[in-house]
């Protein structure tokens, strides 16, 4: 047996079970998503509404999937739930809680009268922005933990890994 073999597969026969890859990116999206959520809980420029839902962890990952599917200018339902890769009916319940909470609001789709956007409130688009400082924040506290090397290997690999 190989050396790299013997320190990727430990004596316990289950120890893979915790450290696959897929399961590390896991946890590793999951931390990164927590970081960049306790980072918009404390952003004066994030509305005061959406920084204490942010900030009692009532704002979750799922709630991110708007944040970075949602275009500017709007998306019907369809096309938001087909981008973060949830069903319609799972979409639609997140976009009435971000309706509820200011974030998001439905309106008329200017290329089709039957069809409804989603659009951005200005409190949204004051989120939005915050969400970008945020993951440029978390992400600099990634290069700075790791490294600039590795930070620049590991997104170049998972570029090539989700492009593939």
């Amino acid at each position: 047996m190989s050396e790299a073999s013997i320190s990727a597969f430990p004596a316990d026969p289950d120890a893979w079970r915790q450290t696959h890859l897929g399961r590390l990116l896991g946890h590793a999206m999951r931390r990164f998503d927590e970081r960049v959520l306790e980072l918009m809980a404390h952003d004066v420029d994030v509305p005061l509404a959406l920084s204490n839902l942010a900030a009692r962890a009532q704002v979750s990952a799922a709630h991110i999937h708007i944040t970075r599917h949602l275009a500017r200018e709007g998306s019907r339902l369809t096309e938001l739930a087909e981008r973060a890769g949830m069903t319609k009916q799972a979409m639609g319940a997140l976009v009435d809680q971000c309706e509820a909470w200011g974030l998001v609001t439905r309106g008329p789709d200017p290329l089709d009268a039957r069809a409804r956007r989603v659009l951005f409130t200005a409190d949204g688009l004051a989120w939005l922005d915050a969400f970008r400082s945020a993951v440029t924040q978390a992400e600099s506290e990634f290069r700075s933990s790791v490294g600039n090397d590795i930070a620049t290997v590991v997104t170049i690999g998972l570029e090539a890994y989700t492009a593939g």
